[in-house]
């Protein structure tokens, strides 16, 4: 178990998706063996993982593989990453309804789903994609979904979200899914106070998860697990020229 579930007990197995539903057992499958099993504990986020379609996230030729246990390819040499990282990513973050996330990385948009379904209408999620058509893919698919919480932003998600006013903005949350060899001091002065950040920091092979609660003017850090994702491209991150075809992460 990892984090804030460690010691907790196991919640409740979730009912059954509908039986109409072509995915649900894959689904069903998914949250009991690949989550559950492996220290996803905590109820709001297994119910957000059985609620999202993750196979509208993805495209079609991949779509049998929707619910397996890995990272799949998405457009322009990126990656969907696998069901069981999306979940101890969004275990770490504790999110609460209300709160405000800054996401870096949108990627398909799959896991922009799950933390907007978390944090509700009166929460908001601003999500940066470098990646114009990826971001469009991912803004088409969440429109769909009719949310309303979610802002979108073409751009470096290395060094934040757009200042508006002269003003920083502050979030409660930042979450980073791309593979960065620090953590892009842009990213650290956006953590509000008593905030939670959480990131994959490393070298461009492998880094290890890592989730940074700040209080005040310090930065307390916890290491997760060891993974591997997409370089995290930008002025604060890895140089774009030096990554023409990104590796698939997960």
């Amino acid at each position: 178990m990892f984090g804030r579930g460690t010691g907790e007990p196991l919640p409740p197995p979730l009912a059954p998706p509908a039986a109409h539903d072509p995915y649900a057992a894959a689904r069903h499958d998914m949250i009991e063996h690949q989550l559950r099993a492996r220290g996803v504990v905590m109820h709001n986020v297994l119910e957000a993982m059985c609620e999202i379609p993750r196979h509208l996230f993805i495209t079609h030729e991949f779509a049998d593989r929707a619910y397996a246990d890995e990272a799949l390819p998405s457009s322009a040499g990126q990656t969907i990453s696998q069901p069981f990282m999306v979940a101890i990513m969004t275990q770490e973050l504790a999110l609460r309804p209300g709160q405000r996330v800054l996401e870096i990385g949108t990627g398909t948009g799959y896991q922009t789903a799950i933390l907007a379904h978390l944090v509700g209408a009166a929460g908001a999620v601003f999500t940066i994609e470098r990646v114009a058509a990826l971001a469009a893919f991912a803004r088409h698919r969440l429109d769909a979904m009719e949310f309303r919480n979610i802002r979108c932003c073409v751009g470096d998600g290395s060094i934040g979200w757009p200042a508006q006013d002269g003003r920083t903005p502050e979030f409660d949350r930042i979450l980073i899914t791309a593979g960065t060899p620090a953590v892009p001091p842009p990213l650290l002065a956006q953590l509000a106070d008593g905030g939670i950040l959480v990131a994959p920091v490393g070298d461009s092979e492998s880094q290890m998860l890592i989730r940074i609660i700040r209080h005040g003017a310090t930065f307390r850090e916890a290491e997760l697990l060891a993974c591997r994702f997409v370089p995290l491209l930008g002025l604060h991150a890895w140089n774009p020229a030096e990554y023409q075809h990104p590796h698939h992460g997960q």
